[in-house]
C-alpha cells in the first residue's frame, strides 16, 4: 500500500501588514517661533495612540501593551520640518509602513539635550535634570505639540503637519516643614568631572524633639530610591476626606491613593511618639544626565558619585542637622534601584557605613543580570538552541503572566534615545556599569538592536560591578569590614526576576567563613517586586513602611556594635 504523506500547515501570527495595506503616511514636525528662539540639539519623538487619555506621550513604554512611539535625533534644529516616515526607527512596530490603517491620537516632543565638555576631554550631548530627574515627558524647557486626531488611510499618500507649540513648565522646588528640611549643595568632584556646577540635594527628616534638645546628635539612615521630589511617605495630616479614589492597577486595589496617605500619616504618628528611635532620615537626589539616579558609585561614565555623597553630601547633612558623623552611626537602605544602592556602597566603603537593608536589589550576580548571564550568554534577546529560539522575558506577574521581554523593553529605549540615552532601565545599568566608549558616551553590554552580549564589557563589568563577584574576590578583606551589616530581601516572585541573583548572592554569603557573614537573606513567598521583609503584611502595605521596617534593626544593630564611648544616649530621649 502506497504511503500517504500528510502536509501540517501551522499558521503564523503576522503583525505588520500586508504589502498592500501598508501606509504610505508621513509626519512633517515644525516647532513654532514661540518655542524655539535658539537651535537645539535633542530627541524629536512621535507618539501614536488608539486612546485619547491620557495624552499619547504618556502612553508608551516596554510592555507588549504599549502605545507606538517612533524617535530620531536632530542636531541644531531651528524648527524647520522633520520627517517621519518609513525607515524611522519605533516601538512596538519597527517602521511606519506598518502602521494599521485606523484612527488615532498623535503627539510630538523634543527632548533637549546640552553639550557637555567633560574631564576626559570628550564632548557629549545629553539631557540635563531641569528638575524632573530623567522624565522626558515632564521634563522643564521640553517642547511638544497638542494631541490631533487623524486617519490613516493606506490607500492614500498623506502628509500630516505636527507643530511643536507647547513648553513644560517649571516643576517648583518643595519647601521646608516643621519635620522635613531640603538641602542643595554644588559637588566639587561632580562639577569637576562634568565641566560645568553640578547640584547634589537631599530631603532630611528630622527627628521629633530636633529644637528642644540641642545637645542631641544623631545617627543617620540614608534611604536610597529614585529620584524623589520631595521626601515620601510623611504626612502629618489625616487622609483628605474629599479625595477622589483611584485604582491600582498593579495590585489591584481600590483606592489606593487614600492607603497610600493614610499609611504616611500613621508613619509620621509613630515618628512622633514616645518609643520611637530619634534618627535623621535622608532621600538623596542625585540625577544626572543618564538617569534619575546615579547608583551612587563611581563610574567611568557617570563620574565619582560615590565619592560625592559619602564624601561630600552625608558630612554636610551631618554638620547642619547634627549627625554623629561617624561611620558606626551611619546605614543605608532602599528598594529596587536603592537596594542596589544600599549595599552597593556598603560593600564599596565599608568603614564609612555600619549596615544595609537591601531589599528587592537590581542585579547584584551579573549571572542573573534579570534572565541574562552575561559572562555565558551570546544574546541578551534570545535562549539560542540548536534550531530555535526562544524570546527573553522581561517582565511577569506574581503568577508567572508575561507583559514584556528584554529585546521589547530595550527597543523602546532606543526609540527614546540612542547612546544610552533614553533615561531607562537598561541604559543607566549602561551607563553605570560600563566603560566609556571612544566617543565619550558608555560602551554597550550588548547591541541595542540585536541583542548580541560583548563579552569585553562583561569582563569590565564584573571586575567593577559585580557585588558578588566582588565580595567573592575580596572577601578576606571585607569580611571582617562587613560582618553583620549586609541583609537582603527579596519576593520570590520578583516582577524583574531579581530574587535569581539574590539566590547566588546567598549562596556565597552563606559559605562564607573567616568570618561568617552574620547577616540576612530572606524571601517573600509569591511576593512581588519591593518586598521588603515583612511576612505578615501584603505587598502594597509592606512596600510602603521601608522607614518602619529597618530604623528598628538599625537601633538593634546599634545596640551591638556601637563602640566603646559611643554616644548612645543623648538622641535616645
Amino acid at each position: 500500500m502506497k504511503k500517504i504523506t500528510t502536509l501540517l500547515i501551522i499558521p503564523i501570527l503576522v503583525l505588520s501588514c500586508t504589502k498592500s495595506e501598508r501606509s504610505k503616511t508621513i509626519f512633517s514636525i515644525t516647532a513654532h517661533d514661540s518655542v524655539l528662539d535658539k537651535s537645539e540639539d535633542g530627541r524629536l519623538l512621535l507618539f501614536i495612540s488608539k486612546e485619547a487619555e491620557p495624552e499619547p506621550r504618556y502612553q508608551s513604554g516596554g510592555k507588549y501593551s504599549s502605545q507606538q512611539v517612533f524617535g530620531l535625533d536632530v542636531e541644531q534644529w531651528t524648527g524647520e520640518a522633520q520627517i517621519f516616515g518609513s525607515g524611522v526607527f519605533g516601538y512596538p512596530l519597527a517602521d511606519m509602513k506598518d502602521l494599521p490603517p485606523g484612527e488615532y491620537f498623535v503627539q510630538a516632543l523634543l527632548h533637549k539635550y546640552e553639550t557637555f565638555t567633560l574631564l576626559t576631554g570628550h564632548s557629549v550631548k545629553l539631557p540635563l535634570n531641569r528638575g524632573a530627574g530623567q522624565n522626558l515627558r515632564r521634563a522643564p524647557g521640553n517642547l511638544y505639540s497638542k494631541p490631533v486626531k487623524i486617519t490613516i488611510d493606506p490607500s492614500k499618500n498623506n502628509t500630516i503637519d505636527i507643530e511643536l507649540s507647547q513648553v513644560n513648565p517649571p516643576i517648583e522646588a518643595p519647601e521646608d516643614t516643621e519635620y522635613i528640611k531640603h538641602i542643595r549643595i554644588q559637588s566639587d568632584l561632580l562639577s569637576e568631572f562634568w565641566g560645568r556646577p553640578v547640584y547634589l540635594g537631599a530631603h532630611v527628616l528630622i527627628p521629633e524633639g530636633f529644637d528642644e534638645y540641642p545637645e542631641a546628635r544623631y545617627p543617620i539612615c540614608i534611604f536610597h530610591g529614585h529620584y524623589p521630589h520631595d521626601l515620601g511617605g510623611f504626612r502629618t495630616e489625616p487622609p483628605d476626606e474629599d479625595m477622589e479614589a483611584d485604582y491600582s492597577e498593579r495590585f489591584n486595589i481600590q483606592a489606593y491613593n487614600r492607603i497610600q496617605q493614610q499609611e504616611a500619616y500613621d508613619f509620621y504618628r509613630k515618628w512622633i511618639s514616645d518609643d520611637f528611635p530619634r534618627m535623621l532620615i535622608v532621600e538623596i537626589q542625585h540625577s544626572n544626565p543618564y538617569y534619575d539616579d546615579s547608583y551612587a558609585v563611581n563610574s567611568a561614565n557617570l563620574g565619582p558619585y560615590g565619592d560625592a555623597i559619602t564624601y561630600e553630601l552625608i558630612p554636610y547633612i551631618e554638620e547642619q542637622f547634627r549627625g554623629i558623623g561617624e561611620g558606626w552611626a551611619r546605614f543605608l537602605y532602599g528598594g529596587s534601584t536603592g537596594g542596589w544602592e544600599a549595599l552597593a556602597v556598603q560593600v564599596f566603603y565599608p568603614d564609612e557605613y555600619n549596615g544595609c537593608f537591601a531589599a528587592c536589589p537590581d542585579p547584584i550576580d551579573f549571572r542573573a543580570y534579570e534572565l541574562i548571564n552575561i559572562y555565558e550568554d551570546k544574546n541578551a534577546y534570545y535562549y539560542e538552541g540548536p534550531f530555535a529560539k526562544l524570546i527573553r522575558p522581561g517582565r511577569r506577574n506574581w503568577l508567572g503572566h508575561i507583559s514584556s521581554s528584554v529585546m521589547g523593553e530595550n527597543h523602546h529605549e532606543l526609540v527614546l534615545g540612542n547612546k544610552s540615552r533614553s533615561g531607562g532601565q537598561w541604559d543607566i545599568w549602561e551607563a553605570v556599569f560600563s566603560p566609556m566608549g571612544e566617543d565619550g558616551y558608555p560602551e554597550r553590554i550588548f547591541d541595542k538592536l540585536t541583542g548580541e552580549i560583548n563579552p569585553e564589557v562583561a569582563e569590565y563589568w564584573k571586575n567593577n560591578y559585580d557585588l558578588r563577584y566582588i565580595l567573592e574576590r575580596d572577601w578576606a578583606r571585607l569580611g571582617p569590614k562587613l560582618e553583620g551589616k549586609i541583609h537582603i530581601y527579596c519576593g520570590d516572585m520578583d516582577n524583574y526576576y531579581l530574587n535569581n541573583a539574590v539566590y547566588l548572592m546567598e549562596e556565597f554569603l552563606g559559605s562564607t567563613t573567616d568570618p561568617y557573614y552574620r547577616g540576612e537573606v530572606d524571601y517573600g513567598d509569591r511576593a512581588e517586586h519591593c518586598w521588603n521583609g515583612d511576612h505578615n503584611l501584603p505587598n502594597y502595605i509592606s512596600r510602603l513602611r521601608y522607614n518602619e521596617m529597618y530604623v528598628p534593626k538599625i537601633l538593634k544593630r546599634i545596640e551591638e556594635s556601637a563602640p566603646p564611648g559611643a554616644d548612645l544616649t543623648s538622641w535616645r530621649y
